[in-house]
């Protein structure tokens, strides 16, 4: 007989525990262990293009400096913009879906037809226009208001905000569709009959049947962005020097391969770091729709 209690289901599973204890590993790695490295794996030294060894055991880039600092660095970096432009997104989507599928009618149409304008837009082509358009504009801010922390970081912010802005899409279309079955069920039909407002139905009856479904979606929407930052890095038109992150580390070290010497680290380690990753968030995902879906057996 299935286990009715999701949260037991979900950690019967050796995949879900195997995934969450990956992806908490390399989150605590990447918040921590630059930190705890020493000081002189962030700085340039001579040891250019060193190949691992005990010393460097990603080996160094370029400039001498320790490749697996600059991958825990770079994670952190790809992590952030992918949780937090996943954040971005679910407040955006659950939003904008919960609106349209409870209004219905010409409320509803109108809003899925600005939804498919929205998906007609290249992606690349708007990201480029936030970052020409708002980046000079949000250092000034910043400057103003003597945040010098989000000067330095401000085109981060941008890529956070864009990424969430069109990395919504898919989760409205599925809270549109999910309230649109919900608001006809006896127990929001009682909830109007007692006088509650339309947000307090939403909110309190509506939202909470819909939890399952946004879980599930978030952890396959941190993968999609931490690709699309990845990718835009990866051409130079995201995160910029000093920064780093998985995607621009993988520039730095296509730039270094040559047929005469195959500097095989500067691409391995921090593509291996985000394979890794993004394959423990994909089967995170996997295992929380089996363990919230009720029609599935434990």
């Amino acid at each position: 007989m299935a286990d009715p209690n999701p949260i037991r289901k979900f950690w019967k599973r050796p995949v879900a525990r195997i995934t969450l204890a990956i992806l908490v590993a390399v989150t605590a790695a990447t918040i921590l262990g630059p930190a705890l490295l020493p000081a002189s794996y962030a700085e340039p030294s001579s040891l250019s293009f060193a190949p691992p060894s005990a010393a460097h055991p990603f080996g160094t880039d370029l400039n001498g400096r320790d490749v697996f600092y600059r991958v825990l660095l770079g994670g952190r970096i790809s992590l952030l913009v992918g949780f937090c432009g996943a954040l971005v997104s679910l407040g955006i989507g659950t939003t904008y879906g919960l609106v349209a599928g409870y209004a219905g009618g010409r409320i509803d149409n109108f809003m899925m037809r600005v939804v498919d304008i929205f998906y007609s837009v290249p992606r690349l082509i708007f990201i480029l226009i936030c970052i020409n358009a708002f980046n000079a504009q949000l250092q000034h801010f910043a400057a103003a208001q003597g945040w010098d922390w989000l000067i330095s970081s401000s085109r981060i912010a941008i890529l956070i905000l864009s990424l969430g802005v069109i990395e919504w899409l898919t989760l409205a279309r599925i809270v549109r569709g999910q309230t649109l079955s919900l608001k006809n069920r006896a127990f929001v039909t009682a909830a109007k009959g007692l006088g509650q407002s339309h947000p307090v139905i939403l909110i309190r009856h509506i939202l909470p049947n819909l939890f399952g479904v946004i879980l599930i979606y978030l952890t396959l929407t941190i993968p999609a962005v931490i690709i699309d930052e990845s990718f835009l890095s990866f051409l130079g038109l995201g995160v910029q020097a000093p920064e780093a992150s998985w995607g621009s580390l993988l520039a730095d070290g296509a730039g270094a391969l040559n047929p005469v010497r195959i500097r095989w680290w500067l691409v391995v380690y921090p593509a291996a770091a985000m394979a890794l990753t993004l394959l423990a968030l994909n089967f995170l995902g996997d295992a929380l729709r089996d363990a919230l879906d009720p029609k599935r057996s434990s």
